[in-house]
């Protein structure tokens, strides 16, 4: 499952992503302000954590990403 995942990450990074796909010229700053950003986090904590932990992780890292937050430096635990 964690393979999965991981997988169906990458092909969002390499195509939909404001920061690293198809878009990434219309954000030449970045769009995401944490780093690393959300995709690559999610990326790291179910490589890290496994894939339930990982996505629980994920989801709460995107559920934080809001226009009341300072973003800033995240990594992994």
């Amino acid at each position: 499952m964690k393979y999965i995942l991981v997988k169906i990450i990458e092909l969002y990074q390499r195509t939909l992503s404001p920061d690293d796909g198809w878009f990434k010229e219309r954000y030449p700053g970045g769009y995401c302000k944490y780093v690393p950003h959300c995709s690559e986090y999610s990326k790291q904590a179910i490589i890290k954590r496994g894939a339930l932990v990982g996505s629980l992780l994920a989801v709460w890292r995107i559920m934080r990403c809001n226009p009341w937050s300072k973003g800033g430096l995240d990594e992994v635990k």
